[in-house]
Protein backbone atom coordinates (compact mmCIF):
# COMPACT_ATOMS: atom_id res chain seq x y z
CA UNK A 1 0.00 0.00 0.00
CA UNK A 2 1.35 3.36 -0.63
CA UNK A 3 1.35 5.59 2.39
CA UNK A 4 -1.16 8.34 0.18
CA UNK A 5 -3.23 5.40 0.47
CA UNK A 6 -3.10 4.75 3.89
CA UNK A 7 -3.42 8.40 5.48
CA UNK A 8 -6.77 8.54 3.31
CA UNK A 9 -8.14 5.55 4.88
CA UNK A 10 -7.29 7.09 8.14
CA UNK A 11 -9.06 10.58 6.95
CA UNK A 12 -12.28 8.75 6.06
CA UNK A 13 -11.90 5.89 9.06
CA UNK A 14 -12.26 8.98 11.10
CA UNK A 15 -14.79 10.63 10.02
CA UNK A 16 -16.96 7.06 9.99
CA UNK A 17 -16.30 6.41 13.41
CA UNK A 18 -17.83 9.75 14.18
CA UNK A 19 -20.56 9.10 12.77
CA UNK A 20 -21.47 6.76 15.00
CA UNK A 21 -20.59 9.26 18.17
CA UNK A 22 -17.34 7.15 18.74
CA UNK A 23 -14.35 9.16 19.32
CA UNK A 24 -10.86 7.88 19.29
CA UNK A 25 -8.49 8.51 22.04
CA UNK A 26 -5.88 11.82 22.01
CA UNK A 27 -3.04 9.29 21.21
CA UNK A 28 -4.91 8.26 17.49
CA UNK A 29 -3.98 12.51 16.41
CA UNK A 30 -0.44 12.77 17.15
CA UNK A 31 2.04 12.90 14.70
CA UNK A 32 5.92 11.55 13.98
CA UNK A 33 7.36 14.76 16.16
CA UNK A 34 4.32 14.73 18.91
CA UNK A 35 4.98 10.66 19.64
CA UNK A 36 8.63 11.24 19.76
CA UNK A 37 8.42 13.87 21.81
CA UNK A 38 6.05 11.97 24.50
CA UNK A 39 7.48 8.44 24.19
CA UNK A 40 9.23 8.43 27.27
CA UNK A 41 5.23 8.51 28.96
CA UNK A 42 3.86 6.65 25.82
CA UNK A 43 5.71 3.10 26.34
CA UNK A 44 2.64 1.42 26.62
CA UNK A 45 0.90 2.37 23.53
CA UNK A 46 4.02 1.65 21.55
CA UNK A 47 5.06 -1.81 23.10
CA UNK A 48 1.64 -2.89 23.39
CA UNK A 49 0.88 -1.80 20.17
CA UNK A 50 -2.07 -0.20 20.60
CA UNK A 51 -3.22 2.97 17.43
CA UNK A 52 -3.71 2.40 13.83
CA UNK A 53 -3.57 -1.06 12.13
CA UNK A 54 -4.76 -0.69 8.40
CA UNK A 55 -3.91 -3.96 6.65
CA UNK A 56 -4.36 -5.69 2.97
CA UNK A 57 -2.90 -9.12 4.46
CA UNK A 58 0.04 -8.39 1.80
CA UNK A 59 -2.05 -8.71 -1.26
CA UNK A 60 -2.03 -4.91 -2.42
CA UNK A 61 -6.12 -5.35 -2.61
CA UNK A 62 -7.28 -3.41 -0.09
CA UNK A 63 -10.89 -3.14 -1.30
CA UNK A 64 -11.27 -6.61 -1.74
CA UNK A 65 -8.98 -8.07 1.30
CA UNK A 66 -8.66 -5.74 3.83
CA UNK A 67 -9.46 -4.53 7.27
CA UNK A 68 -9.25 -1.10 9.47
CA UNK A 69 -8.60 -1.40 12.56
CA UNK A 70 -7.90 0.92 15.77
CA UNK A 71 -6.34 -0.68 19.17
CA UNK A 72 -8.01 1.51 21.63
CA UNK A 73 -6.29 -0.04 24.44
CA UNK A 74 -4.37 -3.74 25.30
CA UNK A 75 -2.47 -5.19 28.24
CA UNK A 76 0.52 -7.59 27.78
CA UNK A 77 0.64 -11.43 26.90
CA UNK A 78 3.07 -12.11 29.26
CA UNK A 79 0.15 -11.27 32.69
CA UNK A 80 -1.90 -13.74 31.02
CA UNK A 81 -0.10 -16.74 33.03
CA UNK A 82 -0.27 -15.09 36.09
CA UNK A 83 -3.52 -13.99 36.00
CA UNK A 84 -3.45 -10.77 37.12
CA UNK A 85 -2.88 -7.19 35.43
CA UNK A 86 -4.79 -5.73 32.21
CA UNK A 87 -5.68 -8.59 30.92
CA UNK A 88 -7.99 -7.49 28.19
CA UNK A 89 -8.00 -5.14 25.22
CA UNK A 90 -10.33 -3.23 22.86
CA UNK A 91 -10.38 -2.55 19.24
CA UNK A 92 -12.40 -0.53 16.73
CA UNK A 93 -13.00 -1.46 13.30
CA UNK A 94 -14.49 -1.46 9.83
CA UNK A 95 -15.06 -3.32 7.49
CA UNK A 96 -16.42 -2.01 3.96
CA UNK A 97 -18.50 -3.32 1.23
CA UNK A 98 -17.05 -6.36 -0.78
CA UNK A 99 -14.23 -6.35 1.41
CA UNK A 100 -13.36 -9.54 3.31
CA UNK A 101 -11.29 -10.28 6.54
CA UNK A 102 -10.07 -13.67 5.58
CA UNK A 103 -10.45 -16.75 7.26
CA UNK A 104 -8.12 -16.70 10.76
CA UNK A 105 -8.32 -18.12 13.92
CA UNK A 106 -6.65 -17.27 17.64
CA UNK A 107 -4.81 -19.73 19.74
CA UNK A 108 -5.03 -17.62 23.16
CA UNK A 109 -7.78 -14.68 22.40
CA UNK A 110 -11.14 -14.77 23.15
CA UNK A 111 -12.84 -12.10 21.62
CA UNK A 112 -16.54 -10.36 21.07
CA UNK A 113 -16.90 -9.41 17.82
CA UNK A 114 -19.87 -6.32 17.75
CA UNK A 115 -22.02 -5.05 15.22
CA UNK A 116 -21.70 -1.36 16.35
CA UNK A 117 -23.66 0.10 13.10
CA UNK A 118 -24.46 0.12 9.69
CA UNK A 119 -25.10 -3.23 7.61
CA UNK A 120 -25.41 -6.73 8.73
CA UNK A 121 -22.30 -8.03 9.83
CA UNK A 122 -22.01 -11.67 8.17
CA UNK A 123 -19.31 -14.08 9.91
CA UNK A 124 -18.55 -17.29 8.19
CA UNK A 125 -17.39 -20.07 11.12
CA UNK A 126 -16.06 -23.09 11.51
CA UNK A 127 -15.01 -25.33 14.66
CA UNK A 128 -11.32 -26.27 14.99
CA UNK A 129 -10.64 -30.25 14.58
CA UNK A 130 -8.01 -31.28 17.02
CA UNK A 131 -4.91 -30.21 15.59
CA UNK A 132 -6.80 -26.68 15.00
CA UNK A 133 -7.54 -27.16 11.56
CA UNK A 134 -10.77 -26.36 9.80
CA UNK A 135 -13.20 -28.93 10.71
CA UNK A 136 -15.94 -29.03 7.70
CA UNK A 137 -18.11 -31.25 9.45
CA UNK A 138 -18.55 -30.66 13.32
CA UNK A 139 -21.47 -28.37 14.04
CA UNK A 140 -20.32 -24.97 15.25
CA UNK A 141 -21.44 -24.17 18.36
CA UNK A 142 -21.21 -19.71 19.81
CA UNK A 143 -22.80 -17.43 21.74
CA UNK A 144 -24.63 -14.55 20.69
CA UNK A 145 -25.23 -12.03 23.42
CA UNK A 146 -25.23 -15.10 25.67
CA UNK A 147 -27.50 -16.65 23.74
CA UNK A 148 -26.50 -20.49 22.20
CA UNK A 149 -26.54 -20.61 18.47
CA UNK A 150 -26.00 -23.26 16.58
CA UNK A 151 -24.68 -23.69 12.82
CA UNK A 152 -23.34 -26.13 10.38
CA UNK A 153 -20.10 -26.05 9.46
CA UNK A 154 -19.30 -22.73 7.37
CA UNK A 155 -22.97 -21.70 8.51
CA UNK A 156 -23.18 -17.56 8.33
CA UNK A 157 -23.96 -15.78 11.29
CA UNK A 158 -25.84 -12.48 10.90
CA UNK A 159 -24.94 -10.33 13.14
CA UNK A 160 -27.88 -6.84 12.93
CA UNK A 161 -26.18 -3.92 14.74
CA UNK A 162 -26.22 -3.83 18.71
CA UNK A 163 -25.65 -7.68 17.99
CA UNK A 164 -22.16 -9.55 19.18
CA UNK A 165 -20.75 -13.70 19.02
CA UNK A 166 -18.40 -14.88 21.70
CA UNK A 167 -15.30 -16.68 19.40
CA UNK A 168 -13.46 -18.61 21.80
CA UNK A 169 -9.73 -19.56 20.84
CA UNK A 170 -9.52 -21.96 18.33
CA UNK A 171 -13.07 -20.78 16.31
CA UNK A 172 -12.52 -20.06 12.29
CA UNK A 173 -13.89 -16.87 11.44
CA UNK A 174 -14.18 -15.01 8.12
CA UNK A 175 -16.97 -11.50 8.44
CA UNK A 176 -17.59 -9.35 5.14
CA UNK A 177 -20.18 -6.30 5.05
CA UNK A 178 -23.44 -6.80 4.01
CA UNK A 179 -26.01 -3.86 2.66
CA UNK A 180 -23.92 -1.11 3.97
CA UNK A 181 -20.18 -0.98 5.61
CA UNK A 182 -20.09 -2.14 8.79
CA UNK A 183 -18.60 -0.22 12.16
CA UNK A 184 -17.07 -3.50 14.42
CA UNK A 185 -16.53 -3.60 18.21
CA UNK A 186 -14.34 -5.81 19.68
CA UNK A 187 -13.62 -6.83 23.27
CA UNK A 188 -11.66 -9.38 24.29
CA UNK A 189 -8.54 -11.19 25.99
CA UNK A 190 -4.93 -9.40 25.59
CA UNK A 191 -4.22 -8.91 21.75
CA UNK A 192 -1.46 -9.86 20.16
CA UNK A 193 -1.38 -9.77 16.57
CA UNK A 194 2.11 -10.45 15.99
CA UNK A 195 1.99 -14.05 16.67
CA UNK A 196 -1.90 -15.33 17.35
CA UNK A 197 -3.35 -14.78 14.20
CA UNK A 198 -3.42 -18.49 11.82
CA UNK A 199 -4.58 -17.97 8.91
CA UNK A 200 -6.75 -20.51 6.21
CA UNK A 201 -4.12 -19.48 3.54
CA UNK A 202 -0.51 -18.11 3.69
CA UNK A 203 -1.02 -14.78 3.77
CA UNK A 204 0.91 -11.93 6.08
CA UNK A 205 -0.66 -9.71 9.00
CA UNK A 206 0.82 -6.31 8.01
CA UNK A 207 0.92 -3.93 5.02
CA UNK A 208 4.34 -3.27 3.29
CA UNK A 209 4.21 0.43 2.83
CA UNK A 210 5.52 2.32 0.25
CA UNK A 211 6.27 6.00 1.32
CA UNK A 212 4.82 8.10 -1.27
CA UNK A 213 3.95 10.92 1.55
CA UNK A 214 4.95 11.53 4.95
CA UNK A 215 2.76 9.65 7.37
CA UNK A 216 -0.42 11.42 8.63
CA UNK A 217 -0.33 9.12 12.13
CA UNK A 218 1.31 6.33 12.74
CA UNK A 219 0.23 2.78 12.15
CA UNK A 220 1.24 0.25 14.85
CA UNK A 221 3.51 -1.63 12.52
CA UNK A 222 5.19 1.61 11.88
CA UNK A 223 6.37 1.91 15.57
CA UNK A 224 9.91 0.03 15.18
CA UNK A 225 10.63 1.94 12.23
CA UNK A 226 9.83 5.30 13.29
CA UNK A 227 10.20 5.08 17.15
CA UNK A 228 13.10 2.74 17.53
CA UNK A 229 12.98 -0.45 19.03
CA UNK A 230 12.66 -0.10 23.18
Amino acid sequence: MKRSEVNRIMRNADDFIRSYGFILPPFAYWGVDEFRKRLADARTIVDNRMGWDITDYGRGTFDKLGLFLFTVRNGKASDLPKGRGMLYAEKIMITRIGQVSPMHRHNLKAEDIINRGGGKLVLTLYMPDAEGHIDRRKEVTVETDGVVRRLPAGGKLVLEPGESVTLLPGVWHEFVAEAKDVLIGEVSTVNDDLTDNVFEEPIGRFSDIEEDEAPLHLLVSDYDKFLGKA
